[in-house]
């Protein structure tokens, strides 16, 4: 019986074999291959930089983000340097070559951007042009889709006249009314307590957690806990959409609609002040006036027919967050994924021995 087949051709055998080198080299160009595709097409690991998420997401939590959840968004800058920020070396350094832009597109995902998801998407609003998914991540809750009529009364939010819901661990600010003298600094940092800021001896501003809220209110020295609520018709130029027939503030704001591919409107001063910019911008069009005629690229225009779907995304911290109250809609094409798993969390104000929150580790976001 002839068991050649079980062997080792000659000509194999002679194969020269790979260096030590080679054979690292080739493992890092595997490793490098492998982890761009899951990056790019499953998930991304992101850090929370700031407080406007408080106390859902803390400002150290390190986030694994599902792309699957709404689709993979293909690479609009296909030239980057992966796994770098867009700039480096303080903002001096571009880590991609924008000669190339390709245009937007998503894979199917296993599903859409509902109301309450804690989504990632790339900041709307920069001041410095560059390509869309080279622009700085935020995080923020959805709390209105497409299609959507947005509304804020006494802090309350509504889509289409239904009340949606606040994070569980959402945060508010309130004025805080004391006997005097100094509040115990351990106490406060012991109930997370955010002192925003102390108007006179016995008034402050406070963000205080829910799970706070009770315990601290109990104490001797506090007089009197009242939310902070700016006034229905109290005019704030810093709240979108920036303009004065738009008598709109952080706690008192809309009604709005929320735009929705193929849905048409009127155009007309008081839709170009809210929309004008999604049409633009976002979409890509010349916008001109001509006394009171709007001309879209060049051409007399009545109504617009959106190309998008758009969001409307705000922080669970909401009196210390910059979100679509100050700067608009999300258009899709910014959208990057879903928070899923808090993997990290690391409190850089405690010592070395107690700066990682055990209790965040692996934690679901909800």
């Amino acid at each position: 019986m002839n068991w050649k087949f079980f062997t080792r051709s000659k000509k194999e055998s002679n194969k020269p074999k790979k260096s030590a080198v080679r054979e690292w080299l080739d493992a890092i160009l595997f490793a490098l291959i492998a982890s761009t595709i899951i990056r790019g097409l499953l998930f991304s690991a992101y850090a929370i930089p700031s407080a406007s998420m408080e106390g859902s997401l803390l400002t150290g939590d390190y986030l694994f983000v599902s792309k699957l959840s709404y689709g993979a968004r293909m690479p609009m800058t296909p030239i980057s340097i992966p796994f770098l920020e867009s700039t480096i070396w303080g903002g001096t350094v571009k880590t991609y070559f924008e000669g190339v832009q390709l245009p937007y597109f998503r894979l199917p995902g296993l599903g859409e951007v509902k109301k309450g998801d804690a989504v990632v998407f790339n900041y709307p609003n920069e001041s410095v042009a560059r390509p869309v998914d080279m622009r700085v991540h935020f995080i923020k809750r959805c709390v209105g889709t497409p299609g959507d009529i947005i509304s804020i009364v006494d802090t309350k939010v509504y889509a289409n006249g239904k009340l949606v819901a606040n994070a569980p661990k959402g945060q508010k600010s309130y004025m805080v009314t004391t006997t005097g003298g100094d509040l115990n600094p351990e106490m406060i940092r012991n109930l997370k307590i955010d002192v925003r800021y102390q108007y006179n001896p016995t008034t402050y501003e406070m963000i205080i957690p829910p799970d706070s809220y009770n315990e601290f209110k109990g104490y001797s020295n506090i007089v009197s806990i009242k939310e902070v609520i700016e006034l229905k018709g109290e005019y704030s130029p810093q709240i979108f959409p920036h303009n004065e027939r738009f008598k709109w503030n952080e706690d008192n704001f809309g009604p709005l609609l929320i735009p929705k591919r193929g849905t048409t409107i009127q155009l007309n001063d008081s839709t170009m002040a809210l929309y004008g910019r999604s049409i633009e911008v976002y979409e890509h069009n010349k916008v001109t006036r001509n006394g009171a005629d709007v001309l879209i690229n060049g051409k007399k225009a009545d109504t617009y027919t959106f190309k998008m779907n758009y969001y409307w995304m705000m922080g669970d911290n909401r009196h210390n967050s910059e979100d679509s109250r100050f700067w608009g809609f999300v258009p899709e094409d910014h959208i990057v994924g879903k928070a899923m798993i808090t993997w990290m969390s690391i409190d850089s104000t405690q010592s070395a021995l107690n700066m990682v929150r055990w209790n965040r580790v692996l934690r679901a976001i909800h």
